[in-house]
């Protein structure tokens, strides 16, 4: 079963619209941007506010709803766009396996649990590694490197 978890109105009408707000004037609520990933039918830009997660040197975007628009997007595409105020930052995308995804998960719910903890299934950053494992299959992971 593929595992998605829709945003409700409050994510759709309030929220979501006011990081992006604040995004587009180049304040990063928490290490938000504003991923851009082209459409993989319409070829038309679409646009959603994401965390961006560093760990050890590296960038990851984590899909916390599960396979959402982007993921399958940045799938097909293999690369978008990172925006904050007037910087755009292309990358391209490299897909993190299930197996590597423990330390990467933690690191995320750890910095943004309260935000996005009830979509992870009562696991959090304190959880064994089992625990990261089991849920892993269902949270893509993305590597944003350079383009």
């Amino acid at each position: 079963m593929v595992y998605y978890r829709k945003p409700g109105w409050f994510t759709n009408h309030i929220f979501n619209p006011i990081v992006q707000g604040l995004t587009r004037l180049g304040v990063s609520v928490w290490g938000s941007r504003i991923l851009r990933v082209r459409g993989r039918r319409s070829g038309e830009w679409r646009s959603q506010p994401v965390n961006l997660l560093t760990l050890e040197g590296k960038r990851y975007l984590v899909a916390p709803r599960g396979l959402t628009q982007w993921v399958r997007n940045i799938r097909v595409t293999g690369a978008g766009e990172l925006v904050v105020g007037g910087r755009v930052e292309p990358f391209k995308a490299v897909e993190i396996p299930d197996d590597q995804k423990v330390p990467i998960l933690r690191a995320y719910l750890k910095r943004w649990k309260a935000e996005v903890g009830i979509f992870f299934g009562g696991v959090s950053a304190d959880s064994p590694d089992g625990e990261l494992r089991r849920i892993a299959p269902d949270h893509p992971v993305f590597r944003v490197d350079p383009a």
